[in-house]
């Protein structure tokens, strides 16, 4: 009884229940009372964690930058102020600033807060004799949302496959993102905005400069995320400053492939200032974090979003792939099989007639070559034709380009996938149709082995078995840049052979390779869908 009531309790912990857990007894914590809490020096100072049931360490809540706030804010990230003896690293930071956008989000942790720049590091059972791998995963959420706490990012699962792994936050929105003139002029670089993208620069610097003590290997540093996480992961490998900082990449649905540039941003950022009554960057500091926030969900206002800031991202993304300036490091990346809706193009269900509209509108005087690749014979066929148009034009045929661009300039080997398991019935009985492809983000869990930390979904032995599979697809690439290993259906590299054939891993029950369609992207490229983004 006593063994079972510490791993519950350890359980709710690692869940980021009820944070006065803290107060308890240590055997009560979710820490086995045959170990002490493992304490890790950092180049800052010591941090101490907890020992979860399954023997994984678990660090939360590590400052990897100074808090930015006052004077700080809208700055590149600080160094970390250092500290004496050993930190509490047993709870999750506060979320960066924002605003709940998206109802799936969970978050484990106290609320917002502009000092948000932690991470959480997962340590794979102690006992090993080599250092090992290190996936670092950037969340999702439009640059608008998101944290390292939210659930389906947890580490453990891939921790207790030998992985080191770090979530951490990045400043959002407003906070991340706002360029200015007056930004720019105070800027050694000249540069303004991208704030966002320098948090997770400086958590890569954290973690080449302290992944070690943790029993992390820095040459050996995976970065991955999804939408736009996997956006970021874009940018890291196009910014020459993050350069040397990882060897592997993961991108899951996203690609930042275009970016507005500094004069329209500062633009931007001028016009949203003013509208503010706040004519100076002085002004704009002095405004209560709440107050900014409140400004951005007027009608009207602009999101705030990376941008080609001629300092951390130099270049249009589209010219530093098409020249081989980005970093060349291996890449597996792919896109779900209903990312988008039809409804995204019609009101109504479509039919032969009506996507045969949507192709001219779409395709011009190319909307016969589009039907054949997107067929439309029968409403059935046109409807899904039309959720696959919607998927692509969101987010499929970027992360397409990403990965047809550095499988062609980047000397790496590219992995491509395709991920089509539906997530299964909701546990809230909800009536509303349930979608038939994959939707934007549903693989996320499946990926880190979350499943059983999601509890809105009916969970089956089949999504058990595909999470076993893209897991363990995962964790080989994170391991050594091939997601091939025993017992796994093998992934051909995703090259483009001199048919002009490129295959892809379909990630499902029955997973298997296939040849993409790659004419339907190559269509989209003709009608210069990119320049359009």
């Amino acid at each position: 009884m006593a063994m079972a009531m510490r791993r519950l309790v350890g359980f709710l912990l690692l869940c980021g229940v009820g944070n006065s857990l803290s107060s308890l007894p240590v055997a009560a914590q979710g820490v086995s009372v045959r170990y002490a809490p493992p304490v890790v020096r950092t180049k800052d100072g010591a941090v101490r964690g907890i020992v979860a049931a399954s023997g994984v360490h678990v660090f939360r809540g590590i400052p990897f930058a100074a808090p930015p706030v006052g004077d700080l804010r809208w700055k590149a990230p600080q160094p970390t102020p250092k500290w004496s003896g050993a930190r509490a690293a047993n709870r999750f930071a506060a979320q960066c600033m924002q605003r709940r956008v998206f109802d799936d989000m969970v978050f484990r942790n106290a609320g917002t807060s502009e000092d948000c720049l932690y991470l959480n590091v997962w340590v794979p059972p102690t006992g090993a004799s080599t250092r090992r791998p290190v996936l670092v995963y950037f969340y999702g959420g439009g640059f608008s949302a998101g944290d390292g706490s939210e659930p389906r990012y947890d580490g453990e699962r891939m921790a207790a496959r030998g992985i080191v792994v770090v979530t951490m936050s990045y400043r959002l929105g407003i906070f991340g993102f706002l360029a200015h003139p007056e930004l720019s002029a105070e800027s050694p670089g000249k540069a303004s905005g991208n704030y966002g993208l320098m948090d997770q620069w400086a958590a890569l610097r954290w973690v080449r400069d302290n992944i070690a003590a943790f029993g992390g290997d820095p040459a050996q540093v995976t970065i991955a995320g999804e939408s736009a996480g996997s956006f970021s992961v874009t940018a890291q490998m196009v910014s020459p400053r993050a350069r040397g900082l990882f060897a592997r990449a993961i991108g899951e649905s996203g690609a930042f492939l275009t970016g507005a540039p500094l004069a329209d941003a500062v633009r931007q950022g001028a016009t949203f200032g003013a509208s503010l009554g706040a004519t100076s960057l002085g002004d704009l500091r002095a405004l209560s974090a709440m107050e900014l926030l409140a400004a951005t969900a007027r009608p009207g206002t602009p999101g705030f979003r990376p941008i080609v800031d001629g300092w951390f991202i130099t270049e249009a993304p589209t010219a530093t792939f098409a020249a081989g300036r980005q970093a060349r490091v291996p890449l597996l990346a792919g896109w779900n099989s209903e990312e988008s809706s039809w409804r995204a193009l019609l009101r109504t269900p479509p039919t032969s007639d009506s996507a045969r509209a949507v192709f001219a509108r779409v395709f011009g005087d190319k909307a016969s070559e589009a039907a054949r690749h997107y067929p439309i014979a029968t409403d059935a066929e046109a409807m899904q034709s039309l959720t696959d148009l919607a998927g692509d034009q969101f987010i499929g045929h970027g992360t397409w380009k990403w990965l047809d661009e550095h499988a062609r300039t980047g000397g790496q080997p590219v992995w491509r996938y395709f991920y089509a398991r539906p997530r299964p019935t909701p546990t809230s009985g909800s009536n509303a149709p349930l979608p038939t492809g994959a939707v934007h983000s549903a693989e996320i869990e499946y990926a880190m082995g979350n499943l059983a930390l999601n509890r809105a979904f009916a969970w089956t032995p089949d999504d058990h078995r595909v999470s076993a599979t893209m897991q363990g697809y995962f964790a080989n690439f994170i391991t050594s840049g091939d997601p091939n290993g025993a017992g796994l259906p093998t992934w051909p590299p995703g090259a483009v052979d001199a048919s002009g054939v490129a295959r892809r891993m379909r990630i499902d029950v029955d997973s298997r390779s296939e040849d993409e369609p790659r004419g339907r992207y190559l269509l989209l490229d003709s009608v210069g869908f990119m320049r359009r983004r």
